[in-house]
């Protein structure tokens, strides 16, 4: 299948099944750089973090190391998102989740609350970044194809999700769903931890960021960053600026 055509089959599998998959996006020695320095930030400056169910999380990682910088914009990640949602986007926040040996499956969830669920565009998409294998055993991510397009934005009492699968895929894969998917961290049943990024993207400037990467930038970074990931951490006019507003965004040049 030529490029163009995969990226055709992705987009359609967002808009029906809600996620796609896509093999291959990171080397194995970027898998391995990243997660080097994804550990490293772990011990220093983790949390151990209980939403739906327990987990190793460190947040805001555009702001502790440029390693992050390049997944950002990534050419096989954001034309996907660009393609759901528009070209006026932020990254609401990257985040690691590190499933530990022995822990268990998150319950069902979407990332978009009722009164933000609608059909269409997405206000929202996720991306899950794999750092190691995603396998039956160590808990591989569960989605419910379709689930986008409920009302709710989780399962309702007595409703049997019958139909979930989960995204097995090698280390380097990344998984991109619309944010009012339900979807579910799997039970880490083998002896190693299960490294994952989350990339959190949302509508601009309707939303505001989950994490702010203004906080804690080192200043010295902002030369390495490109002009779209400047515009997707709201760094076009650098930092120490507002970013809570529309006016904040205005150059004063429209009429």
């Amino acid at each position: 299948m030529s490029d163009e055509a995969s990226f055709e089959q992705a987009v359609r599998e967002l808009r029906i099944h809600g996620f796609t998959l896509i093999a291959g996006v990171l080397t194995q020695d970027e898998v391995a750089a990243i997660r080097q320095v994804n550990q490293r930030l772990l011990e220093t400056c983790g949390d151990d973090l209980v939403f739906h169910g327990r987990a190793g999380h460190v947040t805001n990682l555009p702001a502790r190391d440029p390693i992050y910088f390049d997944l950002i914009d990534h050419a096989k990640v954001l034309p996907l998102l660009e393609a759901a949602m528009g070209p006026d986007l932020i990254l609401g926040s990257l985040n690691s989740r590190v499933v530990r040996p022995g822990e268990g499956r998150q319950r069902l969830h979407s990332d978009v609350p009722p009164r933000l669920r609608k059909s269409g565009d997405p206000v929202m998409m996720n991306t899950v970044w794999m750092l190691d294998d995603f396998t039956l055993e160590n808990g591989a991510t569960w989605v419910l194809p379709g689930s986008h397009l409920c009302d709710d934005a989780a399962p309702p009492a007595g409703f049997e999700a019958k139909h979930c699968i989960q995204a097995v895929a090698p280390a380097g894969s990344v998984l991109v769903f619309n944010g009012q998917c339900w979807h579910a961290g799997g039970e880490n049943r083998t002896d190693q931890p299960r490294h994952a990024l989350f990339g959190h993207y949302r509508v601009a400037s309707w939303m505001r960021f989950q994490c702010n990467p203004h906080d804690g930038f080192d200043p010295a970074w902002l030369p390495r960053l490109s002009q779209r990931q400047r515009e997707l951490l709201r760094l076009t006019r650098g930092l120490g600026r507002s970013v809570a507003s529309d006016y904040d965004d205005w150059d004063g040049d429209e009429a």
